[in-house]
């Protein structure tokens, strides 16, 4: 959410910038100053100020509850990863610790210390549900009070600190895209403190809570999509990296991806997904999956049993051209689907934009947001977005769940439009609290549907199902508390009945609309499809 560098006030540090080889850039060390004179001077990776303790009576994740501390580590170079899960960028860098942990092993320790931004997030059984679903493998603590983060002057998430191996700090940096920085600094410390035998290679002893997690029909489900048409319903069965298909009553007919995280088309069985989450129906034989991991939209010939990459090139671009080919556009986290009128209007929640891919154009464009995370109304292109989410239209305006700031917008579909507020106050305005206008809040909410005049919002982070009306700007509750769902993350309506998607519960729910009445849809496998994939959970 913040890409800025930060300069410690309690641990004073100085910036400097190396040219030519052994060049460490745009990093702040603490001890550093005779090597500023000589350019061509190795960098030495020493640390100068110690780094702060870890407070006492933490509750820590994937050590089995027992604490870790800088004293117990010493030895190994540390990277403290400052994080909270709701937030795209932090998201964003997963996959680089997880390159660093592969390539140094032992050498290095990586902790994530969660400090939450929104309420939902200090609770320690949130952060050990997500720890799990986003397949963490190192020690997590909840820094709920956010000690630690003000200890370490953190100013934004991600934050990264590094340590050395005799417990101090090296230096920090804010924001994603530093991995051949993280690289070089880490490598460099390993060595130098390697050749005068300070490396301490023992294993951490870890207990990983995905170990714990008892596997069942659905993991982690982000999205749900019913078909009236043809009676089916699509689940996007996230940390399965597969859609699964059944009909309306929870009998699996088809299972679109063999479960293996990865990136191929062929048919059904040979397909890989990598964390899906949107999804969207363009006629009775064409399905949209927003393939959120690899960062490409996915096409579903229904009929042919094929699927197909359509849009983005497997990896994630922060895009800075406003078009291009389809096939050679690359894309940044693409969440949530909408079909309409001909077109896939896209939720690109990495680069804080609405983008719009045409079929018969083979193209990508952009449709709304500045590529700037703000609450700001405007005209579409220059008003901003917040990590949107998930999108609904009643033909005449696309509506967005715009998590980060808590808020549910308006487009115009006229691409001359602009974007407004129904309601929402901003980054840090987060809440639960139903009314009218300026006072209601929500928290992180993911997805949106339209429905009689109104939008039925997945308030992810309350647990709850709100209904808003973007004429009086009114919310009220419709389901209402954690003994009912946990971190609903879709919902998708057919007749009266809505579907949701009930990520933390591994399940899809129905409720009733007027009789308000809500159960568990029962997924029933008597062909046997479900247990005859074998998942790949690894991110």
């Amino acid at each position: 959410m913040n890409a800025a560098f930060w300069k410690g006030k309690r641990l004073p540090l100085m910036i400097l910038a190396f040219l030519g080889a052994g060049t460490v850039s745009a990093w702040f060390f603490s001890s550093m100053n005779t090597r500023a004179a000589s350019p061509q001077a190795q960098p030495s990776y020493a640390g100068e100020d110690p780094a702060p303790e870890f407070p006492e009576g933490l509750d820590w994740i994937n050590t089995g509850g027992k604490p870790l501390s800088i004293e117990g580590l010493r030895g190994k170079v540390i990277l403290l990863d400052f994080w909270t899960f709701g937030c795209i960028n932090c998201i964003h860098i997963i996959p680089d610790l997880k390159k660093l942990e592969a390539k140094y092993g032992d050498a290095l320790a990586v902790i994530g210390v969660h400090s939450p931004k929104f309420d939902h997030e200090k609770k320690t059984s949130a952060v050990r549900k997500i720890t799990m679903r986003y397949d963490l493998e190192h020690a997590v603590v909840n820094d709920r009070d956010m000690r630690i983060w003000r200890s370490y002057g953190a100013r934004g998430w991600p934050h990264l600190a590094l340590i050395d191996p005799e417990g101090r700090l090296i230096g920090a940096v804010s924001g994603e895209g530093h991995y051949d920085l993280l690289d070089r600094v880490i490598g460099g410390a390993i060595r130098q403190f390697e050749k005068e035998g300070k490396i301490n290679r023992a294993p951490v002893a870890l207990v990983l809570e995905k170990s714990l997690l008892k596997d069942s029909k659905l993991l982690f489900p982000g999205r749900v999509l019913a078909d009236g048409v043809s009676k089916r319903l699509f689940i996007a069965d996230t940390n399965h990296d597969r859609i699964v298909v059944t009909d309306l009553d929870g009998e699996v007919t088809a299972v679109i991806g063999c479960g293996t995280a990865g990136l191929a088309d062929g048919d059904f069985k040979a397909a890989e997904f990598f964390r899906p989450q949107g999804l969207a129906l363009a006629s009775k034989d064409t399905l949209y999956v927003a393939d959120t991991k690899n960062h490409v939209i996915r096409k579903v010939d229904l009929a042919a049993e094929k699927v197909s990459t359509v849009a983005g090139v497997g990896r994630q671009v922060y895009q800075t051209s406003d078009s291009g080919p389809a096939a050679t556009t690359g894309m940044n986290s693409p969440w949530g689907l909408l079909y309409h009128d001909g077109l896939l209007y896209i939720a690109m929640a990495g680069q804080h934009q609405l983008w719009i891919y045409d079929p018969a154009q083979q193209e990508l464009r952009e449709y709304a947001g500045s590529r700037r995370e703000e609450l700001k109304d405007g005209r579409l292109l220059s008003a901003g977005l917040n990590q949107p989410s998930g999108l609904a239209t009643d033909g005449e305006y696309i509506y967005v769940a715009d998590s980060e700031a808590s808020a549910i917008r308006a487009a115009d579909i006229d691409p001359d439009g602009k974007l407004d507020t129904i309601v929402g106050q901003g980054l840090f305005a987060f809440g639960d609290i139903d009314g009218r206008g300026d006072k209601v809040r929500l928290q992180h909410p993911k997805d949106l549907v339209w429905w009689e005049g109104s939008l039925l919002v997945a308030d992810t982070y309350n647990s709850k199902i709100k209904r808003i009306n973007p004429a009086t700007r009114e919310s009220r509750t419709l389901i209402g508390s954690e003994a009912e769902l946990d971190e609903p993350g879709g919902v998708s309506l057919l007749g009266d009945t809505l579907f949701i998607a009930d990520t933390n519960r591994h399940r899809v729910v129905t409720f009733d609309l007027p009789k308000g009445e809500a159960k568990a849809l029962a997924i029933r496998d008597p062909q046997g499809l479900l247990e005859s994939e074998k998942p790949d959970n690894s991110l």
